[in-house]
């Protein structure tokens, strides 16, 4: 039987005057991707910030890990963020940390993993499966905006967490390091069953991802769905948004 890990149920939320979202409802099943498209200020990220209880909602229901997290309060949210994580677009990494001590830094702040040598070993294995171990000792100011984005999801995974949220994670990377990144993600899902939401304007990277695709558009949900139903979909708006990005070539590590 499946399970709804994440869930929106007719969610609205607005900043001042400006509906961002008005009644949406859509939902992920545990240990699939969702990938959330649509163009730019729609309510892509908000809606993973709402998850995580870093907005509240005006008004609606929302499940995340599971559970009703409607109304929730802030310490119930921090331990949901141990079993959720997200990687921001930014990668939101420290910069007066290296990137073992970035990759490090969950793990020693919760506690759970004090012994230092197990620390180390978490670290040497998520540094090495992301394939930036030659960059340990390096600062973020010394990295690529790709490498950035790599460590930022090594850390995200420090907790072994079940669900783990991207906002854009292959924007402004060139295209090795998108392939690369699109790759983990498929990894992670495939091997170790994570379940994923993907916020992104790229169509080729959430083709290759996604189980389900939730378009948000004015609002609301124009088009929530497989891919093979987006793509078959007669919707105008729909077909133009898929089409924008044809001459990009796609995220393939093969090619």
């Amino acid at each position: 039987m499946s399970e709804r890990y994440f869930e929106f149920e007719d969610v609205s939320i607005s900043f001042g005057d400006h509906q961002v979202l008005d009644r949406v409802s859509f939902y992920v099943e545990r240990g699939e991707t969702g990938v959330i498209m649509g163009r730019s200020g729609v309510g892509k990220s908000v809606s993973l910030k709402l998850m995580l209880g870093f907005l509240q909602p005006d008004s609606g229901r929302i499940i995340a890990g599971g559970e009703d997290v409607t109304g929730w309060t802030e310490r119930q949210f921090s331990e949901l963020r141990r079993r959720t994580t997200m990687v921001f677009q930014s990668g939101a990494l420290f910069d007066s940390l290296s990137v073992a001590e970035n990759v490090a830094f969950p793990l020693v702040t919760r506690g759970e993993r004090a012994d230092h040598g197990e620390v180390e070993r978490r670290v040497a294995g998520l540094l090495d499966m992301l394939e930036v171990s030659a960059f340990a000792d390096r600062l973020p100011a010394d990295l690529s905006t790709g490498t950035k984005r790599s460590v930022a999801i090594a850390r995200a995974l420090a907790e072994d967490p079940e669900a783990i949220l991207y906002d854009e994670p292959t924007t402004m990377v060139d295209p090795i390091m998108a392939a690369h990144i699109s790759d983990l993600i498929l990894k992670l899902k495939t091997k170790f069953h994570k379940t994923s939401i993907v916020v992104t304007h790229d169509t080729h990277l959430a083709k290759k991802l996604a189980d389900h695709v939730i378009f948000l558009n004015e609002g609301q949900v124009a088009f929530f769905g497989t891919w093979a139903e987006l793509e078959a979909s007669r919707d105008s708006f729909l077909r133009n948004f898929l089409q924008q990005d044809e001459m990009i070539p796609a995220l393939d590590s093969t090619a």
